[in-house]
Formats: structure tokens, C-alpha cells, sequence
């Protein structure tokens, strides 16, 4: 029942994240606007943490498997694919060293805060 619990919660914050995108006019997607919602809940103490702890880490372990329709969807496509695949391909490598590189210098600096400034 606990994460039945859990899940709603999740669930009724990107339910807010929907109405928002809704309501707002930016080109903001809805997942968006519920993560941010969701965050703030958590940092304000509106929503403690073990409310969705243990079903958002399932969440998170499981999140690879959400990939696989993305993938085949892009394999279904692959006749409009095929003339960009160039430019495709430089996006993507391009974008995911970006991410890593940001990434690592981001969680470099929060280790080292945590730390008290040591190298």
C-alpha cells in the first residue's frame, strides 16, 4: 500500500504538471513543470521525501526500459532517418559529452562542497 501511496503522489504532481502546461503558455513540456513542482514540494517541506522515496528509486532503475519504444520508434523511421543520419549522429554525440561533461564538473563541485572546499 505504501507505494500505491507513493506512486500517487508522483502521479498527482505531473497530473499539476499537465494542468500547468495547460494553463501557461510556454514551451515548457508538462514532465517539466511537474518535476518542478514536485522539487519545490520536497524543498519546502510540503512534501517530505520518504513520501516518494522508495518508488522513485524503482522509477530510476527502471527508467532504461522507457527507452526501448523511443528506440523503435526511431527504427520505424528510419527511411527519414537515413538522409540526416550525419547531422543526427554529431547531435548526439555532441549533446551527450556536453551532458557528461556538465555533469561531472556539476557533481565535482557539490563533492567538494560537501567536503568543505578539499581537493
Amino acid at each position: 500500500m505504501k507505494y500505491i501511496r507513493q506512486f500517487l503522489w508522483i502521479l498527482l504532481f505531473s497530473f499539476a504538471g499537465e494542468l500547468l502546461k495547460f494553463v501557461i503558455p510556454l514551451p515548457v513540456p508538462a514532465s517539466i513543470y511537474g518535476l518542478l513542482l514536485l522539487l519545490l514540494a520536497l524543498v519546502t517541506g510540503i512534501l517530505r521525501l520518504e513520501s516518494v522515496k522508495e518508488t522513485s528509486k524503482f522509477l530510476i532503475e527502471i527508467m532504461p526500459l522507457m527507452f526501448i519504444p523511443a528506440a523503435v520508434g526511431l527504427l520505424e523511421s528510419w527511411e527519414a532517418l537515413s538522409g540526416i543520419l550525419i547531422q543526427v549522429l554529431t547531435a548526439t554525440v555532441v549533446s551527450t559529452v556536453l551532458v557528461m561533461g556538465v555533469s561531472g564538473m556539476v557533481t565535482q563541485a557539490l563533492i567538494r562542497k560537501k567536503q568543505g572546499g578539499k581537493r
